[in-house]
């Protein structure tokens, strides 16, 4: 029945081939009796429900133009496979353009895609941290503390064993000295 009339009291009237909706004693709507499943009219959705209905990968990829390059890479990316199950996740990203602005949500875009994560999560988290401007870190190490000696410097070639009757000299007799003491 129409949306419209969500809550409000209704009549039904059902017969083996139609079944009619009135509303204050006018008939708002006819629908062919099933034996089994549901039929929708979409004129029956309030406006914004159809409005996501109508977003299809198409209109998608058009509104992502719109935004910039990263976001069209993103929303193809996202649609390439298995259109019909990511294209939630499509739309998602181009419903972030009513709070974000297209300039931040083209950075975020780029931002994700440097990263290796075009996902909605991953953009919409860029978005609400702000960081969608921030530069990204250098390639490297980053600042981090490292081992600068290499892997000679971790493990000596050289290392004397124990036998059951005593010191096995690997090295010579000054090495088999310092590791008894």
């Amino acid at each position: 029945m129409p949306w419209k009339l969500i809550g409000r009291r209704v009549d039904v009237r059902s017969t083996a081939t139609v079944v009619q909706v009135f509303h204050e004693g006018q008939l708002v709507k006819t629908h062919a009796a099933l034996e089994q499943g549901k039929r929708t009219d979409r004129g029956d959705y309030p406006p914004e429900k159809i409005a996501f209905q109508m977003k299809t990968p198409l209109w998608c990829r058009t509104q992502a133009s719109e935004v910039g390059d990263r976001c069209r890479e993103v929303v193809d990316q996202l649609l390439e496979v298995n259109a019909l199950y990511r294209l939630r996740a499509a739309q998602g990203i181009l419903g972030l353009r009513k709070k974000y602005s297209d300039v931040r949500l083209e950075a975020a875009c780029a931002k994700a895609l440097s990263v290796g994560d075009p996902s909605y999560r991953t953009i919409k988290g860029i978005l609400i941290a702000g960081t969608e401007t921030d530069p990204e870190p250098e390639t490297g190490d980053a600042g981090a503390a490292a081992f600068l000696h290499g892997p000679e410097g971790l493990f000596p070639t050289d290392i004397p064993t124990q036998t059951l009757g005593g010191l096995h000299q690997d090295q010579g007799h000054h090495d088999a000295e310092e590791t008894v003491r």
